[in-house]
């Protein structure tokens, strides 16, 4: 093998023993990466979520992990033929994605998940969102600067390992089975078989369990291997496979006037009375006052990812019936298209109709929300909204008015409306929302809100038909000010009777706390519609 002398004529002794230097750079990565997986988690959290295994399991689990670090190292040195070049740079991947799970966890709770990747350009184009203004011109300057000034440095000064002989097909022949796994993915009939493994690595194992068996960078290969395999979505139990008899609830008046439903899903709305704070929420005193159901809900999702809380409304699913879906369902929509509450609306001869001010492109749900059933939507394409003097979002009293423009039908159909506001999305900061400290600004966008649903529900009640309103928090909101992590992260909801479904109703007195994917199941069986969808919330 050649590689005793650098380019530029440096004599290295470290390259006078090639075979010693290839066996020693994989093995420092192995090591290190092992170093560098422990610090993905803090280490309490990592104590905690460390599952016990039999030594066989470990076994399993260190030889699915160590397949992952060699496989990037022969990568890195498939391109180059250095050896210490492929132990920079397969460090530099497994620190970088460390660090980046790490930050992660301390900002929202959770681990880097395989789906992350897939939001990447969705942080690029929407950095306030993703409390990612840090990624600037500066930033990729330094990146860049690292990754090509290094890589150029390793070319110059490393001199490649190379055979004695027939040195292009040896260079042909390691390209071909570094890049063999990942061409080989292509063929269903490997691509199957090694995602069903995958799938039987993973578990039920949530990600923080993963992280520790297997490290950041195994956990995410493995979990998208998983994903990549077919599988079966969830069925609706039998009796409530049909939604033909939705063509003809009755109210309480035994009016034949179909109703509508309204969802509305509140960004970050959470009762903030519940951890001693003084505010005055007095359009949802009052709702809850007249609610058929109110309480606290559950959460899908501690601070975040509100695609998960709202896909769990959508579909009536829990995220543990959703397998490597879970971290991000809309990636595969149509796979759920037939058990989502608006498709089995729509076939049944409904309106549905989705509304949100933001970027249609934001979670993919310009592509996924009418493989679930919504026939049109309303995004910010649809709004007049100049963030310049009205603030980042618009304003949830502005929704409430486009969504009223939606009601005026007069009940021959059944409608099914579906808002998700984004006023009160932080990060909290001086702007024309307002200013002081963020806890002060969420607040008062917070009563911006409870206003926006008193006035939506005033104007419901003056309409002729059965109208049904739920209203509920996404997810608690991130205030590190205010606690970290959020002392409860339940957030409140409310199903009310209103206009002529208010007739006869009988409010609940006491709160009954309640999951997402219970919601609208519960609201259709308030709502009085008959045949199978009385007890159509059930899959398996």
């Amino acid at each position: 093998m050649r590689g005793s002398s650098t380019g530029n004529g440096l004599s290295l002794g470290l390259f006078e023993h090639p075979l010693a230097l290839l066996t020693a750079a994989p093995a420092a990565v192995v090591i290190v990466a092992a170093i560098a997986d422990r610090f993905a988690l803090p280490a309490k959290v990592w104590r905690g979520s460390r599952p016990v295994r039999s030594p066989a399991a470990t076994a399993v689990d260190f030889a699915a992990w160590i397949a992952v670090v060699l496989l990037v190292y022969a990568l890195f040195f498939a391109i180059s033929w250095r050896p210490l070049y492929a132990l920079a740079g397969s460090l530099s991947t497994f620190i970088i994605f460390t660090l980046i799970s790490r930050a992660k966890f301390q900002f929202i709770r959770e681990p880097l998940v395989f789906s992350d990747v897939a939001l990447a350009f969705l942080v690029l184009r929407h950095k306030e969102m993703f409390y990612a203004t840090w990624l600037n011109v500066a930033f990729w300057v330094v990146a860049l600067g690292y990754v090509f000034g290094a890589s150029a440095l390793f070319m110059i000064f490393e001199e490649p390992i190379l055979p004695g002989v027939a040195q292009e097909l040896a260079i042909a022949a390691v390209l071909v089975a570094a890049a063999a796994p990942g061409l080989l993915l292509f063929l269903s009939g490997i691509r199957q078989p090694l995602a069903g493994l995958s799938a039987a690595l993973i578990g039920k194992d949530d990600i923080k369990t993963l992280t520790v068996r297997l490290g950041t960078s195994a956990a995410l290969l493995y979990g998208f291997l998983a994903w990549l395999g077919r599988r079966e979505a969830p069925r609706l139990r039998p009796a409530a496979s049909s939604l033909s008899g939705a063509a003809a609830p009755v109210d309480a008046a035994g009016k034949g006037d179909m109703p509508l439903l309204v969802v509305w899903q509140s960004e970050s709305f959470m009762d903030m009375r519940h951890f001693g704070v003084k505010l005055a929420l007095p359009n949802l005193d009052r709702l809850r006052r007249r609610a058929v159901e109110w309480g606290r809900m559950s959460s899908v999702f501690e601070g975040g990812y509100t695609l998960r809380t709202e896909f769990s409304v959508i579909s009536g699913l829990p995220p543990e019936a959703l397998g490597p879906d879970a971290s991000y369902p809309y990636l595969r929509a149509a796979a759920y298209s037939e058990i989502a509450w608006p498709n089995r609306l729509r076939k049944a001869g409904w309106n549905t109709h989705f509304l949100h001010p933001y970027d249609r492109r934001f979670f993919s749900r310009d592509r996924a929300l009418p493989l679930l059933g919504f026939e049109a939507m309303t995004m910010l394409d649809g709004f007049e909204h100049d963030p310049r003097h009205q603030g980042p979002y618009v304003s949830d009293m502005t929704l409430s008015e486009r969504l009223l423009d939606l009601c005026r039908g007069d009940g021959s159909k059944g409608q099914f409306l579906f808002a998700a506001s984004v006023e009160n999305h932080g990060p909290w900061r001086p702007s024309p929302r307002g200013g002081g400290e963020p806890l002060d600004i969420y607040l008062a966008i917070l009563q911006r809100s409870d206003a926006a649903l008193g006035f939506l529900a005033d104007e419901l009640d003056r309409l002729d038909r059965p109208v049904w309103l739920a209203f509920y928090g996404d997810h608690a909101p991130i205030l590190k000010s205010f606690a970290d992590p959020f002392p409860d992260p339940r957030t409140d909801y409310v199903i009310v009777p209103m206009a002529r479904a208010a007739e006869g109703a009988a409010p609940q007195p006491s709160p009954v706390e309640k999951a997402p994917w219970e919601l609208i199941a519960d609201m259709v069986r308030h709502a009085g519609l008959r045949g199978p969808l009385a007890d159509a919330g059930g899959a398996r």
